[in-house]
């Protein structure tokens, strides 16, 4: 007897003295619930100011088994409005709980047709859905939200924080099958909306851009394609997609490969797209001008390998460096990098930022394959002076040719234009790679290459473009190039003097040569002549 009371004692004073603290904590956890509001995403704009995605107010539909008197009742009432599962919902109801979501992120109107249903045990939770307005355009631009309401992906992932805002609570008193107790405990801590953006994104050229590289892909045979559109001269990024895409609303569908943003996060040999850095490159050390003159053999000795022309020529040509460029001839443009020397080639790979990560404000960016000045062998310099032997994600490419186009200076590709209404200033990530009278010869050699050359196909009435055109073939994974399995390019700007818009255009996986991204570039082109109202002859 005295030994149990001693026992009671001691239990008395562990509950009320020792651990009072942590058995109260316990109590307030089993009789309180605790529900989040979830702040509202900050919208996102496209430059003017069409959304291209919102948040909007719905609701999680959970039940309390507890309290639910008809299971049939609820069971038909949960499939018909929100067309879950019958046996999964069956299963649900018999469990010893409390509570139990059952759905997810419903829309306010069923929500509202299931509240009318009026069961007790059927409950609803307010929180938020992302929408697209303009469906899956720009998915892997924008990216993904959970049902966390959290940015997973794309520029949902990336400005998650500044778009997320701050969640609030609800504290509610609830009695031991859960219901809550009229005029209990009540305590609400109110959401913080996150912050409103808008993008340099254009809803008119990204559409354009999508549709263009959905029948180029189609047309040419390729794996995948890619475009990119931005201002040269600011690195502002009007477009960009990759094709397949994906459709956000039905993930379940959606391919992984499919969701990446390509041009940023792939990485291939550019081919002959390059030829205008190394141009830029001999001229800015002055080497030649665009006048020098070469003899040209049928094919030059490169490591082990023979490198050709592609129109197979047999005899040796006297060609300048500007003929070279509007042939794209893979032989003179070797004889032109060896001018420019291994040491030389090695520093000008740095000087316009390739191997290092562009700084687009984008995730999961590739900085490809450059190979260290001491890594170079026998073939190295040869085979990268047209393109091969070296990988670049687009958007490094699409970087440094910003270095050409925009008077020698590079400027930073980027999406995010404004937030809390102001400016985001980029200006100051700008970074010269060669001299204004380098860059100002190569543009002019790229608009011989349009203007007569192999990038005729990309001609637009009334415009001056400037251009050059790519062909790599792609890699085999036992060594050496596939037959019939390229990567066929074209890169272009309007307006040359004064560049306006620069569109970047890439097929992977295609047989045919670079004659196919040409068509793709000047439909986006002049859809953005057209949203921009660039005039003829500028």
């Amino acid at each position: 007897m005295g030994f149990g009371a001693l026992l009671c004692g001691a239990k008395l004073l562990d509950y009320q003295v020792f651990n009072a603290d942590e058995y109260r904590q316990q109590a307030d956890y089993r009789r309180l619930s605790h529900q989040t509001l979830f702040a509202k995403r900050g919208t996102v704009y496209d430059r003017n100011g069409n959304v291209l995605a919102s948040s909007v107010e719905c609701q999680n539909v959970y039940v309390n088994p507890q309290l639910i008197e008809s299971k049939r009742k609820a069971v038909n009432a949960l499939v018909d409005i929100l067309g879950v599962d019958a046996a999964e919902v069956r299963d649900i109801l018999d469990r010893d709980t409390t509570f139990a979501y059952v759905k997810r992120q419903v829309d306010q109107e069923d929500a509202d047709l299931l509240a009318e249903k009026d069961i007790a045990g059927i409950e609803f939770e307010p929180t938020i859905k992302r929408v697209y307005p303009y469906g899956s355009m720009a998915s892997q631009v924008l990216g993904v939200v959970n049902v966390d309401n959290e940015g997973i992906s794309g520029l949902e992932g990336y400005y998650n924080d500044d778009l997320m805002g701050e969640n609030g609570s609800i504290v509610r008193e609830r009695a031991r099958d859960g219901s809550y107790i009229a005029g209990g405990a009540y305590e609400k801590v109110p959401a913080q909306d996150g912050t409103d953006m808008v993008l340099t994104i254009d809803a008119n050229i990204q559409r354009a851009a999508e549709d263009a590289m959905k029948e180029a892909v189609t047309s040419s045979g390729a794996n995948y394609g890619s475009a990119v559109v931005c201002d040269p001269t600011t690195g502002e990024i009007l477009a960009a997609c990759s094709y397949p895409t994906y459709d956000q609303s039905n993930l379940a569908e959606a391919r992984t490969e499919d969701m990446n943003l390509r041009v940023v996060t792939d990485a291939y040999e550019p081919g002959s797209v390059f030829k205008a850095l190394v141009c830029g490159m001999a001229i800015d050390m002055d080497k030649v001008t665009p006048d020098t003159e070469f003899l040209v053999p049928a094919s030059v000795e490169v490591g082990s390998d023979h490198v050709y022309d592609v129109d197979k020529r047999d005899y040796t040509m006297t060609m300048s460096v500007r003929e070279i460029m509007r042939r794209s001839s893979n032989t003179g443009m070797v004889l032109v990098g060896r001018k420019v020397g291994e040491d030389n080639f090695a520093k000008y790979l740095k000087k316009y930022g390739l191997g290092t990560k562009s700084g687009i404000d984008f995730p999961g960016e590739s900085t490809g394959i450059i190979r260290d000045r001491s890594e170079y062998d026998g073939s190295s310099l040869g085979s990268m002076s047209f393109g091969q032997g070296i990988a670049v994600s687009p958007i490094e490419l699409l970087r440094a040719m910003t270095g050409i186009a925009n008077k020698g200076v590079m400027v930073t590709p980027h999406f995010l234009k404004s937030k809390k209404g102001e400016e985001i200033d980029w200006a100051s990530k700008e970074k010269r790679a060669i001299s204004e009278e380098a860059a100002e010869q190569v543009v002019s050699m790229m608009e011989t290459v349009v203007a007569e050359g192999t990038g005729a196909g990309a001609q637009i009435e009334g415009y001056n473009i400037a251009g050059k055109t790519g062909t790599a073939e792609r890699a085999g994974e036992g060594g050496g190039y596939q037959e019939n399995n390229n990567m066929a390019s074209f890169l272009g700007f309007v307006s040359p003097k004064h560049p306006k818009a620069m569109v970047y255009i890439t097929l992977d996986g295609t047989a045919y040569t670079s004659s196919v991204a040409t068509p793709p570039f000047k439909t986006i082109m002049q859809a953005t002549i057209d949203a921009l109202g660039i005039k003829a002859g500028e």
